[in-house]
């Protein structure tokens, strides 16, 4: 016969599993929500097997790079997140934002509107451009966790007019927002993105005709004078626990009049100076300058390297994203603009630091931003 204590270690491990299960359950369940997207499949599948960037069943950025730096684990990581004191992580003060009226626009003007952290609108040569537009007030799957700093989403999709190209970097959630796509849908002409994300969009009904899903070094010709090509990006993807079934990407955008550089997210590497040699100079470049650490830095640049990315890129100008917006990292919330600011006095290049929705005018080489972070608690 089974004595007492036997019969109790039975009852824990039933307990403990029967938990086990049920909380199993309960995350396949909600992780089956549209929300989190679709895993490529079919022929887009077949398409990416033949990349020579996908090997193993996955992605591969060009060269190594992992996920944390070395002598870092999950653990420290953890232990940041959770433990350690991160003193001004997110403003109590609102962030000061103005708001350009989008639908309004005089349509030969070239400027580009900022929403905060990766977001943001571009009106040149005629054409109507978005980037990785988050409106949702959330970059998280449950909403009310990383939430946007207060202040910060005077902008909705009813304020976003039509929009011939959209441009996607990668779809991590701050950067694909369901939320926002769904309402943009009757709004956007074409969809530009690297390969495997397009599943995510039909899946979420959009037209594939209106879809261009391109591998690295490839040319897109979208309009007269206006050609794209998709450029590599030091980084990874994936909306769920499966990691880099579809492709992060860099952009180079040339207009009839300028040349711009959509950097997406990603860690510093040789193919920014790869890219300047082949395609500069770059009449403005966009750079992710946010939610860094040292424990990650192969995935997300540090400041200086941001200032190192902009010169190899050969730009005459520079547009730092990624911040302002949420708190995704252990930085202070305002550190990423005042230490590039910091960094740039010796540099001496053109930096473009907008408040939320104010209208930067790209061909403008005198127009002043004020450092508007400053004094914000």
């Amino acid at each position: 016969m089974e004595n007492s204590s036997t019969k109790k270690i039975k009852r824990i491990m039933i307990i403990t599993l029967s938990i086990i299960a049920i909380l199993s359950i309960a995350v396949y369940s909600f992780m089956q929500q549209p929300k989190f997207g679709k895993l490529p499949g079919g022929e887009r599948l077949e398409t990416i097997k033949k990349s020579p960037n996908y090997r193993g069943g996955k992605f591969k950025n060009l060269r190594h790079t992992p996920d944390l730096t070395e002598g870092e684990t999950i653990l420290s990581v953890l232990w940041d997140f959770l433990i350690t004191k991160k003193p001004r992580l997110k403003p109590i003060d609102n962030i000061p934002s103005t708001k350009t009226d989008l639908l309004k626009l005089d349509p030969s003007k070239d400027i580009l509107v900022w929403f905060g952290h990766s977001s943001y609108f571009i009106q040149i040569d005629g054409k109507k451009i978005l980037v990785d537009p988050v409106l949702s007030g959330s970059v998280s799957p449950i909403s009310y966790i990383s939430k946007a700093f207060k202040g910060t989403d005077p902008y909705t999709t009813d304020d976003i007019p039509e929009i011939d190209y959209l441009f996607i970097t990668h779809d991590h959630w701050d950067h694909i927002d369901y939320e926002t796509l769904l309402k943009l849908k009757s709004k956007i002409r074409k969809v530009i993105c690297a390969l495997g994300t397009g599943e995510h969009f039909e899946y979420w009904g959009f037209d594939k005709n209106i879809i261009i899903e391109k591998d690295w070094n490839e040319k897109i010709i979208l309009d007269s004078g206006f050609i794209a090509h998709t450029t590599p990006a030091r980084h990874f993807s994936g909306r769920g626990f499966i990691r880099n079934k579809t492709l992060w990407t860099s952009f180079i955008l040339i207009t009839p009049t300028m040349n711009l550089f959509i950097g997406g997210d990603g860690g510093w590497d040789t193919h920014f100076s790869e890219i300047g040699q082949t395609f500069g100079e770059f009449d403005l470049v966009i750079l992710e300058n946010g939610q860094y650490d040292k424990k990650w830095k192969y995935i997300h640049m540090m400041p200086e390297e941001v200032l190192q990315a902009a010169f190899d890129l050969k730009a005459k100008s520079l547009f730092p994203v990624h911040s302002s917006k949420f708190a995704i990292a252990n930085h202070p919330w305002d550190e990423p603009l005042s230490e590039i600011s910091r960094l740039n006095k010796n540099a001496n290049l053109k930096l473009i630091t907008p408040m939320i929705g104010e209208q930067v005018n790209l061909k403008d080489t005198t127009q002043q931003f004020s450092q508007w972070w400053k004094g914000i608690k």
